[in-house]
């Protein structure tokens, strides 16, 4: 049997910008995308601390070192300029999984820049 576990996640990331017009998905600085071990066109599900929406998108790459966090399409009316978001990447593990288990967790300051990675990701 197979679980999902969270394998990577970008706390309290700054919504950049929203743009309903865009083709979907999530724009994410791929510097903060290698931080947390997560990739271009991956699931992910995406909560805004501010006002409690949640809404799954796949990724788009952003310019690195923009500090770039869009929501795009549909999506952009669940969110603000400004709002803090938790982004999760997840992946499918065997059960029961590892002892070891951790995902990788990124910290960002108000500007998006890393401010701490609480553990490097150990998936097994």
């Amino acid at each position: 049997m197979l679980v999902s576990m969270v394998r990577s996640k970008l706390h309290h990331a700054r919504v950049t910008d929203a743009n309903i017009e865009y083709v979907g998905s999530i724009t994410i600085d791929t510097d903060l995308l290698d931080a947390a071990k997560m990739v271009p066109y991956e699931q992910v599900l995406v909560v805004d601390v501010d006002n409690g929406a949640r809404f799954e998108t796949y990724i788009i790459p952003g310019e690195p070192g923009s500090g770039t966090i869009q929501v795009n399409g549909a999506a952009a009316h669940l969110v603000s300029r400004g709002d803090r978001l938790i982004v999760l990447a997840f992946g499918l593990v065997e059960f029961p999984p590892p002892a070891t288990w951790t995902p990788q967790v990124v910290v960002l300051d108000r500007d998006n820049a890393i401010e701490s990675i609480l553990s490097e990701g150990r998936y097994a």
